[in-house]
């Protein structure tokens, strides 16, 4: 940690070179002794990254970043504000503290937290930018968390662990037990020093794999912005043995959409050609994998059973996107531009042999418009195309 990043002409340089080409930055150099033209480079593209995805910090005065992946890691403050809704207590010990995001949520719930980083230099940036925010309540230690975690006596009322979601070859892992730190053989131990253990995992893992992998799961959030699923919360609740919730909630920026539903519950969808409104659900349903609950919750059918569109006669308030179906054609590319006047079409494939940029060159059809079309498969298997404006 430069500390002479912190002095205030270094700042000012800071926040008026936000906007700037960083390539033109490391031509010129440093205009400061001591402080490499790297160091500051990567305090401006940090700081940019932070702007929307961590705006308290953004906006705080002499705040040191980290490594511009350590950003790119960290949790958002809205998925951090979020995860820390579903515990509370006295005691909360963070094993995988990271930029300390999750941190500094989990200190609103909880009286005191432990913030454990292996990585000495961000445990220190880590501590600085705690008193900066004037947080008084997280102890910041450097070092193996799940050390830590054993040299201490006392129990606490949760952990957090965020594992690392990749391998020694940097490759994407889609197993918890390819994570670091292992957490599987380790749950036992775990469940010593608390009876209440909260892991954050990447999208890509599998559900039933992880439920298969851990110990007395009672809770799976599946968390998304704008539709994008960023992380998959897993709740264990020690000698938890009864069924398991599924809850997905997908953060807008006009509201946010949820829903909720029992894990293997064995739901039944109804299923019908397409009516007068299509539904498509939101991402972190499509990661949940509830394509019958949903549509035996909120009575709608299926179009297909493996296409994961939804239908019904009457408009309903669905989590995901809603359209007004205007035509039904089988898949023929006559047709179908006799349709496009404009040339234009917003275009998505459901279960469907041809990808979007194939379609794109048959039909020659650009982006955009005001015509959504869907490329599916009926319930007699026929390849159909609905012709939909947004409802």
């Amino acid at each position: 940690m430069n500390s002479a990043i912190l002095n205030k002409e270094v700042q000012v340089f800071i926040d008026e070179n936000l906007n700037t080409d960083i390539s033109k930055i490391i031509l010129k150099g440093s205009p400061f002794e001591g402080i490499s033209v790297q160091e500051l480079a990567n305090q401006i593209q940090a700081k940019k990254k932070s702007e929307n995805k961590l705006p308290t910090w953004f906006a705080a005065d002499d705040i040191y970043y980290p490594s511009k992946i350590s950003i790119e890691q960290t949790s958002s403050e809205i998925t951090a504000k979020y995860k820390a809704s579903l515990v509370s207590g006295d005691k909360i010990i963070d094993i995988t503290g990271g930029f300390g995001i999750d941190s500094y949520y989990f200190s609103k719930q909880f009286k005191e937290v432990i913030h454990c980083e292996i990585n000495t230099e961000l445990s220190k940036i880590v501590q600085y930018n705690f008193k900066q925010l004037e947080i008084e309540n997280i102890d910041c230690f450097a070092g193996n968390g799940l050390d830590i975690l054993k040299d201490k006596s006392q129990t606490f009322d949760c952990i957090y662990i965020d594992p690392s979601r990749r391998d020694e070859a940097q490759g994407k892992v889609f197993l918890l037990k390819d994570c670091e730190p292992n957490i599987p053989p380790k749950i036992d131990f775990l469940f010593t020093k608390s009876d209440v253990i909260l892991i954050k995992n990447s999208p890509i893992l599998d559900i039933t794999s992880t439920i298969n992998e851990l110990k007395f799961v009672k809770e799976i959030h599946v968390v998304a912005t704008n539709n994008d699923v960023k992380e998959l919360l897993f709740l264990l609740e020690k000698n938890h043995e009864d069924s398991i919730e599924i809850k997905t909630i997908n953060f807008l920026k006009k509201g946010n959409q949820q829903f909720n539903f029992i894990y293997n519950q064995q739901k039944q969808a109804t299923y019908s050609k397409p009516l007068t409104y299509l539904y498509e659900p939101n991402s972190a349903i499509l990661k949940s994998g509830g394509f019958q609950e949903i549509a035996s919750v909120l009575k709608v059918d299926k179009i297909h059973q493996h296409s994961h569109l939804y239908t019904s006669e009457k408009l309903i308030d669905f989590p995901g996107r809603a359209f007004k179906i205007e035509h039904v054609l089988n898949y023929d590319k006559k047709k179908l531009k006799r349709l496009l006047p404009e040339n234009k079409a917003n275009i998505t494939t459901r279960n469907f042999p041809k990808s979007v940029a194939q379609i794109r060159k048959e039909i020659n059809v650009k982006d955009g418009g005001e015509l959504y079309l869907f490329f599916t498969t009926d319930l007699e298997d026929k390849k159909i195309v609905i012709v939909c404006k947004k409802s």
